[in-house]
């Protein structure tokens, strides 16, 4: 690997020199075992500890089939997704490796008894395999993490109806969180040139499921001067949203847990904030009832924040615990449009709510190639940034994870994989000094 890191640190190195480099026999991965995937029966989530269960181990490189690309890694971040799979939550990842490797030959190299996790990365090509001709060796690129097969006719719409759609890293292996990656090309796309390693990874995923969830006609298709509501506003789904409403001359409502993330969400232009906490709003009286005097006072103070209007559209990730007072909040045909449910999947809410007044409530999961690559083209055209706020180096991801699990992180949380320190991998220094302000406001609050 220091080969390979060397090149690509290499002013001379030419695309003809990675190409020529010999591969290793194995690399640094992050890993869950299939063995301990009962490790944390009994515990309820919140003690579930991923610094336990994710380890850093040398494994075997895997064979490169067609349309698929080998990546040096030299940065990646944690999302979500890697602490389910860390704690084994809401079911064994092992179970997805194993369904989609009874799908042909080629996918069987996934069924393996350890699951290589990670879903975003910043890297350096090294090698592509048959049918590629977009991507070459020394293209320095980022990844998204829809892996589909597009042989149903289903998808050809919207790839992320396709049947056989998954999320790399997450229901696929050889994942982001290591020195090398395997990805399908056609999850490629540029590295924006102003970024680091660190920065550039960090969007990925979160960046591309905001932009179908609020922006595409696929999500809610927010428009200018709709009112927004963003749970988590300042987390990594929610501060990539709120940036997205700002830019689309919309109004972002933000909902946050703590001043800290306040001052966040204000750092990012958004001039509505909503402190849950410090207004102590419980929207359960205990684990089987909701107060319904509590939307009606969250409703009555967003429309303080608002000039008396109701919000257009509600920014739905949370679930459980927030989902009864998103669908009552909701202007009269409005839209809810939700995915991930952090707080849990079996949502309730008062259907009269929906049902009279005309709201819809809309799913939405990550995005297909061409949302990525509009929501990748805005970062790259400095219109939205990454909110990077701490990075990890590779052996401490399970400690990363953990900041994740416990929301005791702001934005989005780095990881350094081959890159040996923050800062690197920068090419266009001018632009970078036009919006340091805003590639930076995660690590100055």
């Amino acid at each position: 690997m220091k080969d390979i890191l060397d090149a690509i640190q290499s002013p001379d190195a030419t695309p003809a020199d990675l190409a020529a480099l010999p591969l290793p026999d194995s690399y640094r991965a992050v890993t869950v075992h299939k063995d301990e995937t009962d490790m944390f029966a009994g515990l309820p989530t919140r003690e579930k500890d991923p610094r336990k269960s994710l380890h850093l181990d040398r494994v075997p490189v895997p064979a490169l089939g067609p349309g698929e690309a080998l990546v040096a890694v030299m940065a990646s971040s944690v999302n979500y997704n890697s602490v389910w799979t860390s704690i084994f939550e809401p079911l064994s990842t092992f179970g997805f490796l194993e369904r989609y490797g009874r799908l042909s030959e080629l996918t069987r190299r996934h069924d393996l008894p350890y699951h290589v996790i990670g879903s975003d990365l910043a890297g350096v090509v090294l090698r592509t395999g048959p049918g590629v001709n977009a991507w070459h060796p020394g293209d320095e690129v980022v990844a998204h993490c829809l892996s589909v097969e597009l042989e149903s006719s289903d998808g050809h719409n919207d790839t992320m109806l396709d049947p056989e759609q998954r999320i790399w890293g997450f229901e696929t292996n050889f994942g982001g969180l290591a020195e090398l990656a395997l990805v399908k090309s056609n999850q490629l796309m540029p590295k924006p040139d102003h970024l680091s390693w660190e920065e550039a990874a960090a969007p990925g995923l979160v960046n591309s499921t905001a932009y179908r969830q609020l922006v595409s006609r696929n999500g809610a298709g927010m428009k200018q001067g709709d009112n927004v509501l963003i749970w988590g506003a300042s987390g990594g789904l929610g501060s990539y949203a709120t940036q997205f409403a700002l830019a689309g001359g919309a109004t972002p409502i933000c909902v946050v847990s703590s001043e800290r993330k306040a001052e966040i969400c204000r750092a990012m232009g958004a001039q509505a904030v909503i402190d849950r906490t410090a207004e102590g709003y419980r929207f359960w009286t205990d684990e089987e009832q909701q107060d319904p005097r509590e939307w009606k006072r969250f409703g009555k103070h967003i429309r303080e924040l608002t000039g008396g209007e109701d919000v257009d559209i509600v920014f739905e990730h949370p679930g459980r615990e927030t989902f009864g007072a998103s669908v009552y909040v909701t202007r009269k045909g409005g839209t809810i449009v939700t995915c991930a449910s952090t707080s849990g999947y079996r949502h309730e809410y008062d259907n009269r709510y929906l049902w009279m007044s005309l709201k819809r409530i809309i799913g939405s999961h990550f995005a297909n190639y061409r949302e990525a690559w509009e929501a990748n083209r805005l970062v790259a055209k400095g219109k939205i940034h990454p909110t990077l706020s701490k990075v990890y180096p590779l052996h401490e991801t399970g400690q990363a994870a953990h900041d994740v699990h416990r929301n005791a992180h702001q934005g989005k949380v780095g990881v350094l994989c081959l890159a040996p320190e923050e800062g690197l991998g920068v090419r266009d220094a001018e632009k970078r000094a036009r919006h340091i302000d805003g590639i930076n406001r995660f690590r100055n609050v």
